[in-house]
């Protein structure tokens, strides 16, 4: 377990994401304080999120999608797999000014996509933010087959679209 830890000035305003230890000997009589708190693990926060997504295809979907633990060995995966005609990528961070999803994201997510012949979804969350879904354009409306434009929609919606494409096919 990592820790990240601070000395300050115990009169200064505090972060409220940290705990604070009394210093003893000089740095206690100084006015002196520690501040300590858990750092996040990103490889497990990222893990946690594929399983929580997994369990919400299941229960939106009805079917079991599973970590692809070869994506840390061989590129163009996803990381999750057993949804038949789509490549899924999952990311989950703490914070973006912006709430947008990286370009190199999309990147990575249509790369493994066009490796495997499917559509690809971007599916990130950031903290105390909702999911959102990112999907090519031509998923929505097929008008836009030969242009690379995206759609951000939310995780429903996507789920939506799941439900619709299989409606076609039957």
């Amino acid at each position: 377990m990592k820790w990240q830890c601070r000395i300050t000035n115990k009169y200064r305003p505090r972060d409220a994401s940290y705990q604070t230890v009394s210093l003893g000997g000089y740095y206690g009589l100084a006015g002196y304080e520690l501040w300590v708190k858990k750092m996040t693990n990103g490889r497990v926060k990222g893990a946690n999120f594929e399983r929580e997504l997994a369990r919400m295809i299941y229960e939106q979907l009805g079917v079991e999608v599973k970590r692809d633990l070869e994506q840390y060995r061989a590129s163009d995966h996803g990381d999750l797999i057993g949804l038949d005609g789509w490549t899924i990528e999952a990311k989950r961070y703490a914070s973006n000014a912006g709430g947008n999803y990286k370009p190199e994201w999309w990147s990575q997510v249509t790369a493994a996509s066009n490796a495997n012949g499917t559509e690809p979804v971007l599916v990130f969350k950031y903290d105390r933010q909702p999911i959102k879904c990112v999907v090519r354009l031509s998923s929505i409306n097929a008008d836009f087959a030969d242009k690379d434009n995206t759609a951000v929609i939310s995780f429903s919606t996507w789920c939506m679209l799941v439900r619709e494409g299989w409606a076609d096919e039957a």
